[in-house]
């Protein structure tokens, strides 16, 4: 073979070895359709059902992580004002609160601001102070599958006023979403409809929505601040509890160490299960439907459901 010819061939190699390097280092393509951000992982699962492939949502809560404490990367909180739409909780994650007075994101989203969330906030009997003298409330809304229903509409209405476009395809993502969620509703509620006990004991009070739901008692071994150690008289009060009321599991959390639950079911010869606040996105793979599944599965086992 002549050396014209080997060089005839040579060339085009050259060349898409050159076009591979370029690609390797061009920069990777934007997302697709509406930005949205949301404040922690329900609120995600929301938004994700409702947009479908019409929307990239990212939640600044990480995958695994505690909710309540997190702190916000400079580059998050300009994401907070750049985003297309952010849905949050107010008065449950202060950097986020924080954010968005800073940022004023052009669509917002506050599921504290929908009128049956806000009413049953509102309703709820435990309140703490805080360091800061804040009466704080339950906020986990989500594990009453009807109240995660009832932001639907407020997100399929948001996206819909930021890609008026699709305002169709938002509105059957909700209802679908909504169908979705009352089964799971008619599923919890028949699977705790015949139970032997009712009583719950949690590591910290964050399923009082699911317990008025499903006509359950909460008895928790701290309040609303997942890392506060329980007081001895609060431990007797457990103990007095299991024993009068015959329980059976103490619930444990996938977020919280499950060591003084450990310590006090071993004590009191009782068994433990891990009940899903459903803060942040699980690492097993499982989304929220699945992880309310497994709740109910949990919940049945410990309360001797028929």
């Amino acid at each position: 073979m002549s050396t014209r010819r080997r060089r005839v061939i040579a060339l085009p190699v050259a060349l898409a070895g050159a076009g591979l390097l370029l690609a390797g280092c061009a920069p990777a393509a934007a997302p697709s359709g509406v930005q949205v951000l949301a404040s922690f992982y329900p609120l995600q699962y929301l938004v994700q059902q409702i947009g479908g492939d019409l929307v990239t949502v990212t939640s600044l809560t990480p995958p695994g992580a505690e909710p309540h404490d997190i702190e916000l990367s400079p580059r998050q909180v300009r994401e907070v004002g750049d985003a297309d739409l952010v849905v949050y909780l107010s008065g449950f994650q202060a950097a986020v609160d924080q954010a968005i007075a800073s940022r004023k994101p052009t669509h917002l989203v506050d599921a504290a601001s929908v009128p049956t969330i806000a009413e049953h906030i509102a309703s709820q009997d435990a309140a703490e102070t805080t360091d800061t003298g804040i009466q704080a409330r339950d906020p986990h809304f989500w594990l009453d599958p009807t109240l995660l229903a009832a932001l639907a509409p407020e997100v399929a209405s948001a996206l819909s006023t930021a890609d008026p476009a699709h305002a169709d395809a938002y509105a059957a993502g909700a209802t679908t979403l909504q169908a979705s969620l009352a089964e799971l509703d008619t599923e919890l509620s028949s699977g705790l409809a015949q139970c032997e006990r009712t009583s719950i004991v949690t590591s910290h009070a964050a399923f009082g929505y699911l317990a008025q739901k499903y006509r359950l008692t909460q008895v928790s071994l701290s309040g609303l601040d997942p890392e506060a150690e329980p007081s001895p008289a609060r431990l007797r009060e457990i103990r007095g509890v299991v024993e009068q009321y015959g329980v059976t599991t103490i619930f444990t959390e996938t977020l919280v160490s499950p060591k003084v639950a450990e310590t006090l079911a071993a004590d009191l010869r009782i068994a433990t299960a891990v009940l899903d606040p459903i803060e942040s996105e699980s690492s097993s793979g499982t989304d929220y439907r699945g992880a309310m599944e497994q709740n109910l599965a949990a919940l049945r086992s410990a309360l001797g459901c028929s």
